[in-house]
């Protein structure tokens, strides 16, 4: 089969191809995390765990975030969100995953709101 009759690569061009880990070391690997950035990892999935713990018995399911690249929000369940910030910090990048399917927005907050409520909760412990 030619490969002009073969559909388009719906990766082509992409960074996070998911086909790229398949070329070896060579073919897609890219600088690990900086000092810097490892302790910031390190730091959220910290904050991560003492969010989960005060919002999840509220009815929390995850965290909402904005995102940049395509300008919508993305839910992340709790266990997501720390599997995607450990594999960050064992792999140095994320991969892609699915989205979650058909959400309740109303279950998820921003991580400042987290950020927000634990410290209103903590300073009146």
């Amino acid at each position: 089969m030619s490969p002009d009759a073969l559909p388009p690569d719906p990766f082509a061009g992409d960074p996070h191809d998911p086909a790229l880990s398949l070329d070896g070391p060579e073919g897609g690997e890219q600088d690990g995390l900086t000092e810097a950035e490892r302790d910031e990892v390190v730091a959220d999935l910290a904050d991560l765990a003492v969010y989960q713990a005060l919002l999840e018995a509220r009815g929390v399911r995850g965290i909402v975030v904005d995102c940049g690249d395509c300008g919508e929000q993305h839910f992340h369940e709790w266990s997501l969100l720390r599997a995607s910030l450990q594999q960050l910090l064992d792999e140095g990048q994320m991969r892609p995953h699915e989205p979650a399917f058909d959400p309740d927005p109303t279950s998820y907050v921003t991580w400042e709101y987290c950020r927000g409520y634990a410290d209103a909760v903590l300073s009146d412990s």
